[in-house]
């Protein structure tokens, strides 16, 4: 399979997805990867028998990206953690519709300053919620790929390491296509590993690559110019561009080429 490269749509564009998939394919990529908050919030969002239609119309592939803000799936609350995990189903069914490569979803977390007790609850429900999720992937035929995120001061994260995103997807006995992995290049780097740490770790089951840069104080988001040589080295089907605005995008592709249809813009 030749992997397909594209971009996020980022709840700040302020783009429909038709627009989106023209500006992306104006830029020679051939993918788009749906975060949910964005189908969530944007007043045009359609649904996945359209997103369908319009990646058949645009020649594009498609992965989506269950909630992350203000859900956790690793939540000490059940009630919490249960919608989560409803929230991370619903998005599997989308995707399944739509026709989607893969669905990338975050490990969960809880605050540091938070009793033992309820930390070691939390990891608990972390890897419930990541089981439950991972055998509905199975059941839908879609792939589940759950991510490395950045280290954050205030909250415990269980993938931010290879060794930690290997001891969670280890507990989960699902078949490996479908709990793969989604390595983000940007989230190792500011963690201070190598991603090629996170392949040696994982390699073919490296089924997504989250593409930005960052200068190693904070997820940054940056640009990717060098990305081609990131491209040839992972064995990853889908790789996609998290950037902060559109204009970002064109800087990591190399151009600064924008469709005459429509003027892209972020709105914070």
């Amino acid at each position: 399979m030749t992997p397909s490269v594209g971009a996020a749509m980022d709840i700040r564009f302020g783009e429909t997805v038709e627009e989106f998939m023209r500006y992306v394919t104006d830029l020679g990529l051939d993918h788009v990867e749906f975060k949910r908050e964005y189908l969530a919030g944007h007043p045009e969002t359609p649904g996945p028998e359209r997103i369908r239609e319009l990646s058949n119309r645009y020649g594009v592939s498609v992965t989506y990206h269950a909630p992350f803000r203000d859900w956790n799936v690793g939540s000490y609350n059940e009630v919490v953690r249960q919608d989560s995990v409803k929230r991370v189903k619903r998005t599997l069914d989308d995707a399944a519709e739509a026709g989607a490569g893969a669905v990338v979803v975050h490990g969960g977390s809880v605050p540091k300053r938070y009793p033992e007790w309820v930390r070691d609850r939390a990891k608990q429900n972390a890897l419930r919620s990541l089981a439950e999720c991972a055998e509905y992937a199975q059941l839908v035929g879609v792939p589940l790929c759950l991510e490395n995120q950045p280290i954050n001061e205030q909250k415990r994260r269980y993938t931010t390491t290879p060794a930690d995103l290997a001891s969670m997807r280890n507990t989960v006995d699902v078949p490996p296509q479908y709990l793969g992995v989604t390595l983000d290049v940007g989230h190792a780097k500011v963690n201070g590993y190598d991603w090629r740490a996170f392949v040696e770790e994982f390699g073919h089951r490296i089924r997504v690559c989250h593409l930005h840069d960052n200068d190693g104080t904070t997820d940054q988001h940056e640009p990717l110019p060098d990305y081609e040589s990131v491209v040839e080295a992972i064995p990853a089907d889908y790789f996609v561009f998290e950037m902060k605005s559109v204009d970002d995008l064109a800087t990591s592709v190399g151009t600064d080429k924008t469709p005459p249809e429509t003027e892209l813009t972020a709105h914070e």
